[in-house]
């Protein structure tokens, strides 16, 4: 069963972590994955149309190869977050793997942000890493990666976020040609709602 809206368990469950937050009138776009060459410029250029503020988290090997991209992220007033070096899942990689692959990327990334990809993270592994970095997880999740879940139905369900959530899309080759109706779309929607989009704080 696929949820949009990250149960209110796991909040209770992993208070460690960072859901979403406290707001009247404000929601965080939040983009995992890139940079990525052929669709990080139109996010921004999209972004800058809406006067909207979102959060990248960055796989390091992209931001290492994209620096010029990185710097258009944070030109534009946009935060970073660290999504590993490669991309890993934490419940297929060793603890020590998986807290270097965290520290390669962070030269490339500088931030205190982190999410873990596929929001995969053991228990063991929260520990150390807080010692560095905030855990950024998320309260909405578009699923624009699943072809099975039109742009359609993903607005629709898009009617119930709330101020304060943190809604995750994606920045990568998978998503380009959804996204391209998506993002535009969802932007609209919840800014007639009154809402404003903003960074999660490095």
């Amino acid at each position: 069963m696929q949820l949009f809206r990250t149960p209110q368990i796991f909040r209770w469950m992993f208070p460690r972590k960072i859901w979403g937050f406290s707001s009247k009138d404000t929601v965080y776009l939040t983009f995992d994955d890139g940079p990525t060459p052929t669709l990080t410029p139109w996010i921004l250029s999209t972004l800058e149309h809406y006067h909207a503020q979102a959060t990248f988290f960055c796989v390091g090997n992209n931001a290492k190869n994209y620096p010029e991209l990185m710097e258009s992220i944070r030109a534009q007033g946009h935060s970073i977050g660290n999504h590993t070096m490669r991309h890993e899942k934490g419940t297929n990689t060793s603890k020590k793997g998986y807290l270097q692959s965290i520290e390669e990327a962070a030269p490339f990334t500088s931030t205190t942000l982190f999410r873990p990809p596929y929001g995969r993270l053991p228990l063991s592994f929260i520990s150390p890493i807080r010692k560095k970095y905030h855990i950024v997880m998320w309260s909405w999740l578009s699923y624009d990666f699943d072809q099975r879940r039109s742009v359609e139905i993903i607005l629709k369900r898009a009617e119930k976020i709330k101020p304060g959530d943190i809604l995750v899309l994606h920045d990568n080759e998978k998503v380009e040609i959804r996204i391209k109706e998506l993002l535009p779309a969802l932007i609209e929607l919840l800014q007639s709602k009154g809402y404003r989009f903003d960074v999660i704080l490095d």
